[in-house]
């Protein structure tokens, strides 16, 4: 019986750092209120922490501690209780310019933090986290549509010299007065161009375009589909594990971020249905019905309505510096914004251009019985300069106030804007309190099933029942660590994986004991039975495992939320099972046996 010394050196190397990284999971967070500015750049004085512990020792609630950073404040609780008072207060004593969360602020100690280990992450059904149901705002969207599509008509009907008496939107109606009636020809080619619009002429001749019920479906389909993909990129952005972002019936879409660490700072980028408009600024002579003032440094600029490309042609957007040292977003357009934003450019050389930064904002209401949710736009000039030459697919942003502004201004354009604006239908923050029944109940299931399998094994396989014991209590320990350093999501259903993989774990053991029973019938001598047992079983073990690991990698493929929660640990376990089964017991068996040689009988 042989066992190489760089196994045993590679086994030791293994354990050693899963036990080191599944340590963080023994310090239990602390239940806290996190405080943020709802303006990115915007910082937090002295006075106003101050401020702020006097508002908390108003009330009856014990606070840990004030702990205060560049972004945010993290208030320390004693108990989940204590923290959704707390937060319930500030968020009504606090204004608008400030987002309120619950959090858990994390107890790992600074040596743990110095390896970058942290411990797993809890599903919302577990630990809670954010949830939302966002609705898309059609009667917005197809008003959008339609003055883009009006907007395309007098662009069309101006090319071909067509003159009209007017253009206008009237009930989701686009309504059209030509001049001169012989013209018909002309206009009934660019309205069949655009295609799906409905046309009917009045008695005053005035001809009234309408977008078909076809055409409505496809754009609100369309919106809920582009919207599904920026809000999982703006996830993905925030480096939410296992967040669950899906389509709820015809224009509502539910996004669950459970496990995450910044909750407030969820709140804000996904709360944010934030775009860009490029508009040339108007000229004096310009009609008051196609211009719109805005603020920008103390003064008014009256802009065209006209938008030359929205923030949906931003193929990418980056930080960066001017030759001056301040901020400034790097935009990269797609080909068709690029070639509008160049000709939009070209013939308005000397003219000023606009970027502004459109955003829907949220006001919530929270009290014990009410939960009032109220949306408005807010529209504002962050960068206002004059055209030197003419722009094309690449160009920069400057006159930003500060680089978290830039970055943030980066983050929701490489993200993406979304297609349409988003209502909250609902918003909520789940606690951890309401899953403690879960946890309880799946640690009560794991506890249970590990202690019947551990004497079973004892009872049946002896010393060696003992050695599959060690190896299954380290196989959770190796499960926990790879869960961390993965920043993997534990969900209900992730629990049941860890359940079914210690039977898995055992199952491979079962298989090697077996093995070694059957040599011993044929006479071999003992060493030679164990050698022989976890040769041969070798093959079967991976077999039989290696089935098991592709129906977990399907589930996950194919599942979503809870099913992937379960194909994680699942996958996880099978992996970790093999290890201890097939290489750890084996070297617990050599150090035991190996230097044994006149062994007549075993204990299995």
């Amino acid at each position: 019986m042989r066992f190489q010394a760089w196994k045993i050196f590679s086994i030791l190397i293994v354990l050693s750092i899963g036990i080191i990284f599944s340590l963080p999971n023994i310090f239990p967070p602390d239940p806290s209120v996190q405080i943020t500015t709802a303006s990115a750049g915007d910082g937090f004085s002295n006075k106003f922490l101050d401020d702020l512990k006097d508002l908390s020792k108003k009330t009856d609630i014990d606070t840990l501690s004030f702990e205060k950073t560049e972004k945010s404040i993290l208030i320390r609780t004693n108990s989940y209780q204590d923290q959704i008072l707390l937060k319930d207060y500030l968020q009504k004593e606090l204004n608008e310019n400030f987002v309120v969360a619950l959090n858990l602020a994390a107890n790992t100690p600074d040596w743990l933090k110095a390896l970058n280990a942290k411990p797993m992450k809890l599903g919302l059904d577990l630990r809670g986290g954010v949830n939302f149901l966002m609705e898309v705002d059609t009667e917005l969207l197809l008003k959008t549509k339609l003055e883009s599509t009006a907007s395309v008509i007098r662009n069309s009907l101006r090319d071909e010299r067509v003159k009209t008496n007017f253009i206008e939107i009237e009930e989701n109606k686009i309504l059209v007065s030509l001049v001169d009636d012989e013209k018909t020809e002309i206009f009934d080619g660019i309205v069949n161009d655009l295609g799906n619009l409905d046309i009917d002429l009045d008695q005053n001749l005035v001809y009234k375009l309408s977008f078909s019920d076809e055409e409505i479906d496809e754009t609100i389909d369309y919106a809920v589909l582009q919207n599904l993909t920026t809000l999982r990129n703006r996830v993905n952005e925030l480096g939410v594990s296992e967040p669950v972002v899906q389509r709820e019936g015809r224009k509502r879409i539910s996004v669950q971020l459970p496990g995450i660490q910044d909750t407030s700072e969820a709140k804000k980028i996904i709360g944010k249905t934030a775009n860009l408009e490029f508009r040339l600024e108007a000229k004096d002579n310009s009609l008051a019905s196609r211009v719109e003032s805005f603020p920008y440094r103390g003064l008014k600029t009256r802009l065209e309505k006209k938008v030359i490309i929205s923030g949906d042609r931003v193929s990418d957007a980056s930080v960066g510096f001017d030759e001056n040292g301040f901020p400034q977003v790097n935009i990269s357009l797609d080909s068709d914004g690029g070639a509008q934003m160049h000709r939009a450019t070209r013939n308005n050389v000397g003219t000023r251009m606009a970027v502004l930064f459109v955003e829907r904002k949220i006001l919530s209401n929270v009290d014990s019985s009410i939960n009032s949710i109220k949306n408005f736009y807010d529209k504002r000039i962050i960068s206002l300069a004059t055209i030197q030459s003419a722009l094309a697919n690449q160009f920069r942003i400057t006159g930003l106030d500060s680089p978290a502004e830039a970055s943030e201004l980066a983050l929701l354009l490489r993200a993406g804007a979304l297609a349409a604006p988003m209502n909250f239908v609902e918003e909520g923050t789940i606690g951890p309190s309401l899953g403690a029944d879960n946890i309880r109940l799946g640690i009560n299931s794991l506890i249970l099933g590990l202690s019947l399998v551990l004497v079973f094994m004892i009872f049946y396989y002896k010393v060696f029942g003992f050695i599959a014991n060690l190896a299954v209590l380290l196989n959770l320990i190796l499960i926990a660590s790879i869960m961390s350093i993965l920043s993997a999501t534990l969900t209900l259903p992730g629990i049941a994986g860890i359940v079914l993989t210690i039977g898995m774990a055992v199952d491979a053991n079962v298989l090697i004991f077996s093995r070694i029973r059957e040599e011993l019938k044929r006479k071999l001598k003992p060493l030679e039975a164990i050698t022989s047992g976890y040769n041969r079983a070798f093959i079967t073990i991976v077999d039989a495992n290696l089935t098991t690991l592709i129906v977990a990698l399907i589930l996950y493929i194919v599942g979503t939320g809870p099913i992937q929660g379960f194909a994680i640990t699942l996958s996880v376990g099978i992996l970790t099972s093999m290890f201890t089964a097939i290489l750890f017991t084996r070297m617990l068996v050599f150090f035991i046996y190996a230097r044994r040689r006149n062994i007549e009988k075993i204990w299995i």
